[in-house]
């Protein structure tokens, strides 16, 4: 009997990418299956931006793969990669600020999901709901708080229909009620659109109860890999957090 191998929906295959003499990853591999949510952690400048930025096609790696459902994506472009299914967010969220914050969610499915303008604003609509922003969808974005940006970057990246969402620390600059409500959020995105989630995060004790796997950087090398509770034992984990044990055992 023959046995159909399914490829896996993500995969990094030994990336390398170095800007000078720094090198910034440093041959990680990975795998990513589909309706995970893995998080990925580290120290600053420990590479997890530059990784993201590998996987969507900001960046190109100096040596290495990026495969996507078993296709080599290494090298396309940012919004062919947006076509595919990976959606991502950033740190620093940048809405258009003259627009109002139906409009950031409209110009987000019509540049990758290439949806009809009449089809995107009701569908936006719904994306707007589901993170709470529905009754501000009038409002320029310039008058959001932080954390209301941040929730219109997730509506944006989910406006694109993805696959892979990868979240680059959505909980920073947030209070504890908005941690909260942002974890729910993004347990809601696997559960109710089936979508993949990478995520970044330095407040690790966030991510207790939602993730099922993390991965560790330390200056640009996977130091660790498994079970929040077993990498946050990891005794070179432990090493590279040296003076922020306090979020691990928060």
């Amino acid at each position: 009997m023959k046995v159909i191998r399914v490829p896996n929906l993500l995969e990094g295959v030994n990336l390398v990418k170095r800007f000078g003499a720094l090198t910034a990853v440093k041959n990680v591999s990975f795998v990513v299956e589909k309706g995970q949510i893995i998080g990925l952690i580290g120290p600053n400048g420990s590479g997890k931006t530059t990784l993201f930025n590998l996987i969507s096609g900001v960046l190109i790696p100096d040596e290495g793969r990026v495969k996507f459902g078993g296709k080599d994506i290494t090298g396309l472009p940012p919004y062919k990669i947006c076509r595919l299914g990976i959606a991502r967010t950033y740190q620093i969220v940048k809405p258009f600020l003259e627009m109002t914050v139906l409009e950031n969610v409209i110009v987000g499915m019509l540049y990758c999901a290439g949806e009809a303008l009449n089809k995107s604003r009701s569908e936006a609509q719904q994306y707007l709901t589901l993170v709470g922003l529905d009754k501000k969808k009038d409002l320029l974005a310039s008058r959001l708080n932080i954390a209301e940006r941040k929730f219109l970057e997730i509506a944006r990246a989910l406006a694109t229909k993805p696959k892979v969402l990868l979240l680059d620390e959505p909980l920073s600059g947030l209070n504890p009620t908005e941690i909260n409500e942002a974890k729910k959020l993004i347990r809601g995105i696997r559960e109710d659109f089936g979508v993949t989630i990478i995520w970044v995060e330095h407040i690790l004790r966030a991510l207790y109860g939602t993730v099922e796997k993390v991965i560790v950087l330390n200056y640009g090398e996977k130091i660790a890999e498994g079970s929040l509770e077993a990498v946050t034992n990891d005794p070179k984990v432990l090493e590279a957090y040296l003076g922020e044990k306090w979020a691990i055992k928060g």
